[in-house]
């Protein structure tokens, strides 16, 4: 569109507007159709997968040992300064879990373990000492029902129970007493009551603030269609819990989700009709006409529908990442309307002074003085975006063509559509209704925005290189802050957060609910073991399993007295590993299995004692034949943490992930041989992913510095942070790749119409300001910069590069028309800097509004959004005025006083 192109594109989509509209509309009905068509899946930035050793032996582990389908949610009873263990809160836990039981549809979620607590343990001891007392014989040792726990529970005094949970508690004893606590999938013991109270518990005490409570649900319960069953049970259980209990909570993803999606719609609810006022209100303050605002907001719709249908046919999941997409075409959707009404308007009013007015000759010079700005910001950032496409994660990649194809989307609609739809409408208006469309443009016109933007273009022409050196100053220190930027992923941080007080002040229908989940998630971290997905990592052994410096080593790293977990690291401030009341580390593997089994059996122990010379409670001759020795004792047990073969590479023990030992030794072709060890470590669920990570590989590394082995840390924290720092590295590459491809592109582009090849960095030289004073102000406040805000930041080079072009295009125009270098940059910046005022007001003040939001998500989307469209602004009305004024001087010096 160089040269007379423009002109002549806006000759004919003039005069064959109504042909343009219909055309533009039939295709955008095909384009959207997608939406309904196309099928497309969710996806969440958890889903993401990269190649790496880690889930390489996640999987191996998930093949070839038990592994736990149920979903384990948490409930917690606590009484801050008083005593959840007496005998009237035990028995409101067992009459709660009765509740649950005679529900016939949350029922149906429970999986066999249903719910195991400490209340559980006591009251199964009530039942042996009832069946012991009426037994002539053998007492029967079998599971007792929830009633008659119920019963024997309530049949004693407060001091009967008392004496029984001293028996239960009492350090010396514990963990033999009969009850299932949980699967070694929840990292326990198998029943050792300390895992029901807080890690600040004393040993043998009989009194606690808090207890915790687990419930096993199905993953699988309900019918297909009902997916969200055991969610919803939750939900419901919480409301039972609130119910029996004065301070009780529970925490599990449906109980999150729910809280999530409420505090989404109460932030909603309250900062709708607040942004919607904001928006409507710089609209009109910027249009100044009702039919004006009507057809910008069409266009917004006209691009809304066909990023739906981009989305449905090319079947791209909707994901976290995707969440900036939206913003990002509509905050370029109001600054392409505003480029094009208010060229439009500044057209017409020339010809109102030439003593002629026409709105047909109108937009056919205004849309030709503006359609190349267009056309160059919608290049360079669809191919900016675009070339996110080189990333190795499909997620990155969908972002890419989806942004490139809204981009595009948004020129068909405010540099084809609207001006057509424009010139038709006026035309209407003013023939048949004879109503005058000729309206002033802002910012070009007398008032409080042409004073406003006229002392701005003062300032490049005074102190062009004071402004610049300062901006250069505030770059480099948000250059700075960038590199000490929070870069780590915290489920917690999503979690929502009560309302303030002026919220909850609000009337009735507005008023936001109280929201305790991110309080509960904090407590429950600092007091408890997660039984969460995050609240658990594990470390696969290989190589020399049945070496017994292998077996020592796993021992040394994982006690508190030696290797990594010793000092400092084990402060419940500074480590993510929990530590039990006891002190140690609850890290479950070969070194725990085998304490706990030989404390129980004594064909174990003896053989134990045979082995181990050295008296440090591990068997230092003949490993593997003391670990088919462990096997015969308590197979399943034992398939926990080793994982065996038999001498033709079969799995003895089933394999395909169901442990369980389904194959009897003697079948095996020949000798069993160990494959692989693992360690199952308990971490605190609410600690980000990145230092979970870097504890859980600190034990893996010790282990293999000191024996002869591989240990590989894995599990879900160590996979999500594995993924999140690949997805962030990705993203800060395509930032940089997107910064040299726009560069080169603007650098062409000026090079072939104006022959000055300069003015692609001068362009691009605010975008990268503006997104280090961005970077600056994020690390100021505390913003992480993750996979999540990082898109985000997305819109600093975006809306940035859209402005700078409009800028540098604008001012290239009014150069070769006027006679001084000040008139060129008081046009400039009155008139084009107009549009950008109206533009970065609307979208900041409808996005920043979200800061004020009851999630987490929602404020950084809010803070960041405003934040980076107010410096791309500042930055373009600014450093780049100044940055030409520099770059025509050093050209008068060098007698070339023009591009």
């Amino acid at each position: 569109m160089s040269g007379g192109l423009a002109p002549r594109y806006a000759n004919a989509l003039v005069s064959h507007s109504r042909l343009v509209v219909v055309l533009v509309l039939l295709l955008t009905a095909v384009v959207a159709a997608g939406a309904a068509i196309g099928e497309s899946e969710d996806g969440e930035i958890g889903d993401f997968e990269t190649d790496s050793e880690e889930t390489e032996a996640l999987e191996e582990i998930e093949a070839t040992y038990e592994t736990d389908d149920a979903v384990v949610t948490q409930i917690v009873v606590r009484d801050e300064g008083g005593d959840v263990l007496t005998r009237d809160s035990l028995l409101d836990g067992l009459e709660l879990q009765q509740d649950v039981r005679d529900d016939e549809e949350l029922n149906e979620t429970l999986d066999e373990q249903g719910f195991v607590g400490l209340e559980n343990l006591v009251a199964t001891g009530a039942v042996f000492e009832d069946r012991a007392e009426e037994a002539n014989g053998a007492p029967d040792t079998s599971q007792p029902t929830l009633e008659e726990q119920i019963d024997a529970l309530d049949s004693r005094s407060d001091a009967d129970v008392e004496d029984l949970l001293a028996d239960v508690l009492d350090p010396d004893e514990a963990g033999d007493d009969e009850g299932d606590a949980q699967g070694p999938e929840q990292g326990g013991e198998g029943d050792d009551p300390y895992e029901f109270l807080p890690t600040g518990y004393e040993p043998g005490e009989t009194e606690s603030e808090s207890r915790l409570v687990l419930l096993f649900q199905d993953d699988e319960a309900g019918p297909d269609d009902e997916s969200d069953t055991v969610a919803d049970a939750q939900v419901e259980i919480d409301g039972l819990v609130d119910e029996r209990f004065d301070d009780a909570f529970v925490f599990g993803d449906g109980v999150t989700d729910e809280a999530s999606s409420s505090a989404v719609g109460d932030s909603f609810a309250i900062i709708t009709p607040v942004a919607i006022v904001l928006v409507l209100g710089v609209l009109a303050i910027t249009y100044r006409d009702v039919v004006d605002v009507l057809i910008g907001l069409f266009g917004i719709g006209v691009v809304m529908a066909w990023l739906a249908g981009i989305m449905g046919w090319l079947e791209i999941p909707s994901s976290q990442l995707l969440i900036a997409v939206p913003f990002l075409l509509i905050g370029l959707s109001i600054d392409y309307a505003l480029h094009v009404v208010m060229r439009y308007r500044e057209a017409r009013a020339g010809m109102l002074e030439d003593g002629g007015d026409d709105s047909r000759t109108g937009m056919r010079v205004g849309l030709a003085g503006v359609v190349l700005a267009l056309a160059a910001a919608t290049v360079s950032t669809s191919v900016g975006f675009l070339s996110n496409v080189v990333s190795p994660l499909p997620a990155i990649q969908d972002f890419a063509i989806l942004s490139a194809g809204g981009i595009l989307a948004t020129f068909v609609a405010f540099a084809i559509l609207v001006p057509a739809l424009k010139v038709e409408v006026d035309g209407v208006l003013e023939g048949r209704f004879d109503r005058n469309r000729a309206k002033r443009p802002f910012g070009s016109s007398s008032g409080a925005g042409n004073r406003i933007l006229s002392r701005v273009a003062a300032v490049p022409r005074r102190v062009p290189l004071g402004i610049v050196f300062v901006a250069f100053l505030l770059a480099t220190g948000g250059a700075y802050g960038a590199t000490t930027i929070d870069t780590e992923f915290n489920e917690a941080d999503f979690l929502p957060e009560d309302a303030p007080e002026w919220a909850k002040a609000m009337p009735g229908p507005l008023a936001p609910d109280t929201y305790t989940i991110s309080d509960d998630a904090a407590y429950l971290g600092d007091n408890f073991a997660d039984r969460g997905e995050g609240g658990q990592t594990q470390i696969l052994v290989t190589e020399n399993v049945t070496d017994p410096a292998a077996l020592t080593a796993m021992a040394d790293a994982t006690t508190t007295d030696d290797g990594v977990l010793s000092g400092d690291s084990t402060e419940a401030d500074d480590g993510t590993i929990v530590l039990r009341p006891d002190g140690e580390a609850a890290i479950d593997g070969p070194p725990s299995v085998i304490d706990e089994i030989a404390s129980d059996n004594e064909t174990v122990a003896s053989e134990l004692e045979e082995r181990d010379t050295t008296g440090d409670g591990l068997p230092n001759e003949d490993v593997a034949g003391f670990y088919d020795v462990l096997f015969d004792a308590d197979a399943d047990r034992a398939a926990d943490v080793l994982h065996r073969v038999d001498g033709d590479g079969g799995d003895v023990d089933g394999g395909d992930g169901d442990g369980g030992n389904n194959v009897d030794d003697g079948e095996s072709g020949g000798d069993t041989e160990y494959e692989s060890a693992r360690l199952l470590v308990n971490v605190q669920g609410d600690a980000s992913a990145q230092d979970v990570d870097d504890d859980t590989r600190d034990v893996a590394d010790e282990i293999e510095d000191t024996a002869p082995v591989s240990a590989v840390a894995t599990g879900g924290p160590v996979t999500t942070a594995v993924v999140q720092d690949a997805l962030l590295e990705t993203l800060v590459q395509a930032f940089a790749v997107t910064l040299v491809v726009i560069l080169v592109f603007l650098t062409g582009l000026y090079w072939y119409r104006h022959r000055a090849p300069s003015l692609g960095a001068v362009t691009i030289a605010p975008v990268v300001a503006a997104l280090a004073w961005l970077l600056g102000t994020m690390a100021l406040l505390d913003v992480p910069f993750n996979s999540e805000t990082a898109v985000i930041t997305s819109l600093a080079i975006g809306l940035g590069v859209d402005y700078s072009i409009h800028v540098s295009e604008r001012f290239v125009a009014e150069r070769d028309e006027r006679e001084s270098l000040e008139a060129a940059l008081t046009a400039t910046i009155t008139g084009t800097g107009g549009a950008l005022l109206g533009s970065a007001a609307t979208t900041a003040a409808g996005f920043g509004v979200l800061a004020l939001a009851l999630s987490p998500p929602l404020q950084r989307f809010g803070l960041v959004t405003g934040l980076s469209i107010v410096f791309a602004f500042i930055a373009c009305l600014t450093v780049l005025p100044c940055l030409l004024v520099l770059r025509e001087r050093v050209h008068e010096r060098l007698g070339r006083y023009r591009n």
